[in-house]
C-alpha cells in the first residue's frame, strides 16, 4: 500500500466554499432537481462580442506562443491608460504585471511578505482566499472586523490598532466581496495618514469590483495616495467588469522594489498568460465601454429588487450593498445559523447560497447571495426561500 508523504503546508490551505456549493448544486441538478444557483460570483452576461472576436483573431493571426512573463507591452500600456482614465493617476506600464486572474496576485503577495513570525491583516468577512493564502505562507492571519453598522466598510482606527512590529502586509477590499461594502474616501485617507507611522508595512488593495458601484458611491483607489505608492499593490482585472471570468486574466500594479520578485514568481508559476486572452483583454480596454455601463446599470436594478425582496422575508434584514453584485442579508431573526440556512435553502428550496461563515468567523448570521442572475430568476429564488421560511 502506498503511503504518500504530503507537505505539512497543505494542511494550512483552505478553499472557496462557493465552488463546494456549486458542486453540490450541480449534483442535485444531475438528479433532476431544479436548482437556482445564487452562490457563484460571476456575471451572467456574455463577454462582449468585440472582445471575443479579438481573441479569435489573435489565434487566427498566429499569436500562439509565449509572451513576456509580465504581459504584452501593449496591454500593460493600455492598463496604465485605463487607470489614468478611471482614477486620474499616472502609472508606469513597467509596474503592471498581467497574471491569470486575481488569485495569483494574492498568492504572490502572501508569499512575498508572509513567513512564520509575521502577521498579515485581512478583512473578516472577506474573500476566503486571503486567509487561506496567509496561512499557507506561514504567517499569522489577523482579521480586520467589518460590521453591518458601517455598511461593512473598514474603519481606519480598527486597522491601525491591529498593526504590531510583526505586521508585514494589510489586505483591503473595496467594493467588497462578500458584503458589497464600499469604504468612503475619508476613512481611506485616515488610514493612509496613520500608515505613515508604519513604513515597513505593505498594502494589498483588491479593487477587482472598482467599476461596480451604486447609489452615487465613489470608488477610491489607493493609487491616488502618493505617500504609499512605494509599498502598494493594487489588484484589478477583467473578470467582473467585462464578464470574462473564464478567460482567466487579471493584473496588478506593483511597487518598484517588488517587480523583480513578482516577475520571478510569474516565471516559476505560469511562465506567461495565455496570449489570445491578452489580446482580448487589450480589446476590452481600448474598445467601446457601453457594454460595461449597461451591465452595471442592470446590476443596480437587480440590487434594488433583491434588497427589497429580502427585507420582506420573515426574520431577514438586508443592508444596501454599495458595490459588487452580492447581497449579504442578516438571517439572525430566522433562528438559524449560517451553515444551517445554506443547507436548508439548497436542499429544500433548491436555491444555492453561501453561508457567511465561508468568509470568516464574523460572517455568522449572514448569507451571501449573488444577484448576477435575471430579475425573474431572483424573484423565483426568493419566493422559494420565503416558502421554506
Amino acid at each position: 500500500m502506498t503511503h504518500l508523504q504530503f507537505a505539512d503546508s497543505l494542511s494550512r490551505l483552505g478553499t472557496e466554499s462557493a465552488f463546494t456549493v456549486l458542486a453540490r448544486a450541480q449534483s442535485l441538478a444531475a438528479q433532476g432537481r431544479d436548482i437556482i444557483n445564487l452562490g457563484i460570483g460571476q456575471p451572467d452576461f456574455r463577454t462582449p462580442d468585440h472582445i471575443v472576436e479579438a481573441g479569435i483573431k489573435a489565434l487566427r493571426d498566429g499569436h500562439h506562443g509565449y509572451t513576456p512573463a509580465n504581459g504584452l507591452p501593449a496591454l500593460r500600456h493600455a492598463v496604465a491608460t485605463d487607470l489614468h482614465r478611471r482614477h486620474g493617476v499616472e502609472v508606469d506600464p513597467e509596474t503592471v504585471v498581467i497574471v491569470p486572474g486575481g488569485k495569483p496576485t494574492m498568492f504572490f503577495a502572501m508569499l512575498m511578505f508572509g513567513q512564520p513570525g509575521r502577521e498579515i491583516l485581512y478583512p473578516d468577512p472577506g474573500f476566503p482566499i486571503y486567509e487561506s493564502a496567509i496561512r499557507y505562507s506561514g504567517a499569522t492571519p489577523v482579521p480586520i472586523p467589518l460590521e453591518e453598522r458601517t455598511g461593512f466598510a473598514f474603519e481606519a482606527d480598527r486597522v491601525l490598532e491591529r498593526i504590531t512590529d510583526r505586521t508585514s502586509l494589510i489586505v483591503l477590499n473595496s467594493p467588497a466581496n462578500p458584503t458589497g461594502g464600499v469604504t468612503p474616501r475619508a476613512e481611506i485617507s485616515r488610514l493612509v495618514k496613520g500608515l505613515a507611522a508604519f513604513p515597513r508595512v505593505a498594502v494589498l488593495s483588491d479593487e477587482i469590483y472598482s467599476s461596480m458601484l451604486y447609489g452615487g458611491r465613489e470608488h477610491v483607489s489607493l493609487l491616488q495616495y502618493p505617500d504609499i505608492r512605494d509599498r502598494l499593490i493594487v489588484l484589478d482585472g477583467w473578470s467582473k467588469t467585462y464578464a470574462m471570468t473564464g478567460w482567466r486574466i487579471g493584473y496588478a500594479v506593483w511597487p518598484d522594489a517588488a517587480l523583480d520578485h513578482v516577475t520571478r514568481l510569474c516565471i516559476n508559476d505560469h511562465s506567461c498568460v495565455n496570449a489570445a486572452a491578452q489580446h482580448a483583454a487589450l480589446a476590452a480596454l481600448t474598445g467601446p465601454q457601453d457594454a460595461v455601463a449597461a451591465m452595471v446599470a442592470e446590476f443596480d436594478r437587480r440590487r434594488a429588487h433583491v434588497v427589497r425582496e429580502l427585507n420582506a422575508l420573515p426574520g431577514v434584514r438586508c443592508p444596501d450593498p454599495g458595490g459588487a453584485f452580492y447581497a449579504f442579508p442578516n438571517i439572525e431573526g430566522t433562528g438559524m445559523r449560517a451553515a444551517e440556512a445554506q443547507d436548508l435553502f439548497l436542499e429544500e428550496a433548491g436555491v444555492a447560497t453561501i453561508a457567511g461563515t465561508a468568509f470568516g468567523a464574523r460572517g455568522e448570521g449572514y448569507l451571501r447571495l449573488s444577484y448576477a442572475s435575471s430579475t425573474e430568476t431572483l424573484t423565483e429564488a426568493i419566493a422559494r426561500i420565503r416558502a421554506v421560511l
